[in-house]
């Protein structure tokens, strides 16, 4: 029922020390934490919720204390029940890419691409990060998304963040933001693109992500630089 990026991206190895740990293994623990308190046995067996995404929809499903760990559906969920016990939400804004993303998180502590930690390199990194300049596992994996009525393609992290402010899941956020922050060789356009959309969908108290946006312009001024349309771009983004 669930997107490839449900499926477990852990494979067998060598009965060797690892090198890396996954950084959702501070987060799951905080998860499970949440879920396990009052300890009442397993957290998986509580009702399904049935979530209707995007305005074609797609079919999700999950726990309905999982899907409590978010205040907006805490409300969302006492609103819909309150009305009929047909155990579903419509979310027909929502884009099913991204939402998938959110599940992964709330059932694992992370999302496709994880961030692992290497300890060779003292630092983190995405997993299956395509890394030919020896960036240190910084890279591009899936790391966009053509979210309708964005007007073009913007970073997926970004994306996640905004929605993690909508649903109340600073964790979550938190790590978007690290995430991106691996990213390298983005274009300009998305660059700019991802900032406007941010800045539309976070409220302006928000400095960690407009510092966080700074540092990517400053990072990639010589991808800037070399782009033509630098200048029209920083109009627009200027206009909004």
């Amino acid at each position: 029922m669930f997107k490839r990026s449900f499926a477990s991206k852990d494979r067998a190895g060598k009965s060797v020390r690892p090198s890396k740990r996954s950084f959702r293994d501070h987060n799951k623990l905080k998860l499970q934490q949440k879920l396990d308190s009052p300890p009442i046995g397993s957290t998986l067996t509580s009702p399904i919720i049935t979530l209707l995404v995007g305005r074609e929809p797609r079919v999700f499903a999950c726990h309905e204390d999982v899907l409590s760990l978010s205040p907006f559906f805490v409300a969302a969920l006492k609103g819909q029940f309150f009305e009929s016990m047909s155990k579903r939400v419509a979310l027909p804004d929502e884009e099913p890419e991204i939402f998938s993303c959110i599940l992964e998180y709330l059932y694992k502590g992370d999302y496709y691409p994880r961030l692992l930690f290497n300890k060779r390199r003292a630092s983190f990194e995405l997993e299956d990060a395509q890394d030919p300049q020896n960036f240190g596992g910084r890279g591009s994996v899936e790391s966009t998304v053509n979210l309708p009525g964005a007007n073009g393609i913007l970073l997926k992290d970004t994306v996640i963040y905004c929605t993690a402010e909508k649903y109340g899941l600073d964790e979550l956020k938190r790590l978007a933001l690290r995430k991106q922050g691996l990213q390298s060789g983005i274009a300009v356009d998305v660059i700019l693109r991802s900032a406007r959309f941010a800045y539309d969908n976070t409220p302006d108290s928000d400095s960690k992500l407009r510092a966080h946006f700074l540092a990517l312009i400053i990072r990639s001024r010589k991808t800037f630089k070399r782009s033509g349309t630098m200048q029209m771009e920083m109009e627009i983004g200027g206009s909004k």
